[in-house]
């Protein structure tokens, strides 16, 4: 192979990565992880949501309201683990086969937290939803509303602002 042919493969193959690279950065954007908690569909930025797992073994810690489930060890590091559907009022999330723990993301130095839901739907792409109406009196963590070509609305939400939200950090009864 020829220097000037080396060249022109070794550019191509930097443009095609760079290429690439923009491409995964825009579906990841455009992406959003579908969550289930009775019948309630949520959306939550992939950025936001560090990890999913299978609920591990949770110990309470007694005097905290019904939705803080207590802590995890995950890994060495312990998480709070909360019942997001109970977070909300709602009745609790049953701890079956299909319920899943999201881990979220410590950007910019926030707690170890969880929220437990009832199932995961899988990614969503905005191109695919439309914006629907939301609700003025909803909590500063509801991001926008969308609803599908089936009809069914979703809610996406900010893990980030949640774990900052006054009534989320008041685990104490």
């Amino acid at each position: 192979m020829t220097r000037a042919a080396r060249l022109d493969l070794r550019s191509f193959q930097q443009e095609l990565a760079t290429r690439l690279a923009a491409k995964t950065t825009a579906q990841v954007e455009s992406s959003r992880l579908g969550i289930e908690c009775h019948g309630e569909r949520w959306l939550v930025r992939l950025s936001d949501a560090g990890e999913v797992i299978a609920v591990p073994p949770i110990v309470p810690v007694p005097l905290t309201q019904r939705w803080f489930l207590g802590l995890a060890n995950i890994r060495g590091n312990l998480f709070s683990v909360i019942d997001f559907p109970a977070f909300l009022g709602r009745e609790g999330v049953v701890l079956g086969s299909l319920a899943r723990l999201i881990l979220l993301n410590g950007r910019g130095g926030e707690q170890n937290a969880g929220i437990v839901v009832q199932r995961v739907l899988g990614l969503r792409n905005l191109a695919q939803l439309h914006p629907a109406h939301g609700d003025a009196a909803a909590p500063a963590w509801h991001v926008q509303r969308w609803t599908d070509a089936d009809g069914d609305t979703w809610q996406e939400i900010d893990l980030a602002k949640l774990v900052r939200d006054p009534a989320f950090l008041q685990v104490g009864a």
